[in-house]
C-alpha cells in the first residue's frame, strides 16, 4: 500500500485567517470588544496552523505563542511575535465564558483599548506567516 499525500490547504487556512481579523475589526466598531479579541486570536491561531501546513508540518492546539515557539529555528518566529501570540492567547477563552471572570458577562471585562491591541497584534501574526508563505517562492500561493 502506498503512502497517500494530501494536498495543502494552507491557502484555505490563510484566507480564513484574514477574514477572522476582517471580523476582529466589524466586532470592534460594533463594540463587541470580546469578539473582537477572540476573533483576532482565532486569525492569529489559522495563520500559524497555514504556515506549519506550508511546511509540510501539523500543528495542534490553540495557543498562538505555543505554536510560534515551535516553528523550525529556520522559519522561527522572533520573542516580541512570541510575545503578541501570549497576549492573543489570554483571548481564547475568557472572551467567551462567564464563568472565566469572577463574576458578570465576558463583555463587562473588555475594553476598546484590548480590542485594538489584539487586532493589531493578529495581523502581526497574520502578516509574519503570510511573508514566511509567499516567500517560500513555489508559486502556488492565493489569496
Amino acid at each position: 500500500m502506498g503512502v497517500m499525500v494530501l494536498p495543502s490547504r494552507h491557502a484555505d487556512w490563510l484566507r480564513q485567517a484574514r477574514r477572522d481579523l476582517e471580523h476582529a475589526r466589524h466586532a470592534l466598531r460594533d463594540g463587541y470588544f470580546e469578539w473582537a479579541c477572540f476573533a483576532a486570536h482565532q486569525g492569529a491561531e489559522k495563520a500559524v496552523k497555514a504556515l506549519f501546513q506550508k511546511l509540510g508540518a501539523d500543528a495542534w492546539g490553540h495557543s498562538v505563542s505555543a505554536l510560534l515557539s515551535s516553528l523550525p529555528a529556520e522559519t522561527g518566529a522572533s520573542q516580541e511575535l512570541v510575545e503578541k501570540g501570549k497576549e492573543l492567547d489570554k483571548h481564547y477563552i475568557p472572551p467567551r465564558y462567564p464563568d472565566s471572570h469572577p463574576q458578570g458577562a465576558p463583555f463587562d471585562y473588555y475594553t476598546r483599548g484590548e480590542a485594538e491591541r489584539a487586532i493589531e497584534n493578529g495581523e502581526a501574526v497574520i502578516s509574519f506567516c503570510e511573508d514566511k508563505i509567499l516567500g517560500s517562492g513555489d508559486g502556488q500561493e492565493g489569496p
